[in-house]
C-alpha cells in the first residue's frame, strides 16, 4: 500500500479495521466487472475537486461544509503537520453519539491522521481491495507528491453500476 511518505511526506500508514470474509468475497466478485474489455482506474473514479477543512474548524462547521458539498469527508489540512488527515461523516456521528457537543469540538480532535493513499493509476480493484482490508471508504489520490483527488466507496460503486454492472451475490457469501 502507497503512504503518504511514499509520496515524499512523512505521515505513516494505517488502517481503522476490518469488514470481514463476506465483504472481501462481495467486493472481490464485483470487481471482476470490466468496463469494455478495460480495467478502470481511480482516476477514472475519483473526485478532482476536493473538500478541504481545517483543524480549528468545529465538527458542526465540517459537517455543515460537508452537507452542503454532498460528500461524506473532507480532507484535513494542518500547515503543522507532514500530510493530511480525513474527517469523515463516521467520524462526526461517533463523537455526536458519545455525547461531545459539535459546537464545541474541533476537527482535531477527531480526524484521522494515520492515512493510505492511492495512485491515480492504480485499478478500481486495488483501490476497493484496500478499502475492505483497511475498514474505512476514502483514499486521499496523491500523484507526484501532490493531492490529486479523492476517492470513496460511492465512488467505486457508481463507475462501476453506471456502466451496467451486476452481479449476484457469490455462493461463498449467501452460505456464511
Amino acid at each position: 500500500m502507497e503512504t503518504w511518505a511514499s509520496y515524499g511526506f512523512a505521515a505513516t500508514n494505517g488502517a481503522r479495521g476490518d469488514y470481514g470474509a463476506i465483504a472481501v468475497v462481495m467486493i472481490e466478485s464485483i470487481v471482476a466487472i470490466f468496463v469494455g474489455g478495460e480495467t478502470v482506474l481511480v482516476r477514472d473514479g475519483m473526485t478532482g475537486v476536493v473538500l478541504t477543512v481545517g483543524p480549528g474548524h468545529t465538527l458542526r462547521e465540517a459537517a455543515r461544509a460537508m452537507c452542503g458539498r454532498r460528500v461524506g469527508a473532507a480532507v484535513v489540512v494542518d500547515p503543522e503537520l507532514p500530510g493530511p488527515g480525513v474527517i469523515t461523516e463516521r467520524d462526526i456521528l461517533m463523537a455526536i453519539g458519545s455525547g461531545q457537543d459539535p459546537d464545541r469540538e474541533l476537527v482535531a480532535e477527531h480526524l484521522t491522521s494515520q492515512l493510505t493513499f492511492a495512485a491515480p493509476d492504480w485499478s478500481l480493484e486495488r483501490a476497493a481491495e484496500t478499502m475492505v482490508r483497511g475498514g474505512f471508504r476514502h483514499l486521499v489520490v496523491v500523484d507526484g507528491g501532490e493531492m490529486a483527488g479523492i476517492l470513496s466507496m460511492r465512488d467505486i460503486v457508481r463507475v462501476w453500476t453506471g456502466d451496467g454492472a451486476s452481479c449476484e451475490l457469490p455462493a461463498e457469501a449467501a452460505a456464511s
